[in-house]
């Protein structure tokens, strides 16, 4: 009796340290998977330029571009390389999206139809675009709360500068790059990064 005794509290003894691995792993997995979630602007949702509340999780596993943009712009010619990157890009799980703001110089006075209006005549815009939001200061959208945060994105956080400021995120919508007004969509600085996550996407 004895002897079989031992044997079921030894079967009983693996038996709890399984479940004990199990249960740590499940932990750390969850913790890791609450963590990136509040790194993630997939948390975030915005009215698109149509007026319909959108979560920005639709873009799971996209490398994307958020750009403030305006209609009156110096920069505003960068709406063709926007979309440019955007078809060239798209089919391997990149996308850009657009965020007008009226935040620089008075740049984007119109409505959200003119908005609309101008992004699809003037540049044929397919990228999806949003409704206007602000950018800075004490109105400023969660999602740009978000973006320019220091402590969270000690490397790409940072007030808005201008019009056309871009932020670029991995699949798991951890921001990974910025750029400026300056830096051209098409050009090789923003390119490259672009590249170098759809790459580790793929792997």
């Amino acid at each position: 009796m004895k002897k079989q005794n031992l044997i079921l509290f030894l079967i009983l003894f693996v038996i709890v340290g399984i479940f004990a691995v199990l249960g740590a792993n499940l932990m750390t997995e969850t913790a890791t998977k609450v963590k990136a979630s509040t790194n993630s602007i997939h948390k975030f949702s915005a009215e698109n330029i149509d007026g319909i509340d959108t979560s920005l999780e639709k873009f799971k596993g996209n490398v994307v571009l958020i750009v403030n943009t305006a209609s009156k712009c110096g920069y505003t010619p960068q709406y063709k390389g926007l979309q440019a990157i955007h078809e060239k890009y798209k089919d391997q799980g990149f996308t850009v999206i657009g965020f007008p703001t009226n935040d620089f110089g008075g740049q984007e006075p119109g409505t959200n139809e003119e908005i609309k209006q101008f992004c699809t005549l003037k540049y044929a815009v397919g990228f999806p675009m949003f409704a206007k939001i602000t950018v800075k200061g004490e109105d400023k959208h969660p999602l740009y709360k978000f973006l320019t945060d220091k402590e969270i994105h000690p490397e790409t956080g940072g007030e808005v500068t201008w019009n056309f400021n871009k932020f670029l995120a991995n699949g798991e919508g951890e921001i990974v790059a910025r750029f400026s007004s300056k830096d051209e969509p098409e050009s090789e600085t923003v390119t490259s990064e672009i590249e170098k996550h759809l790459s580790k996407k793929e792997k």
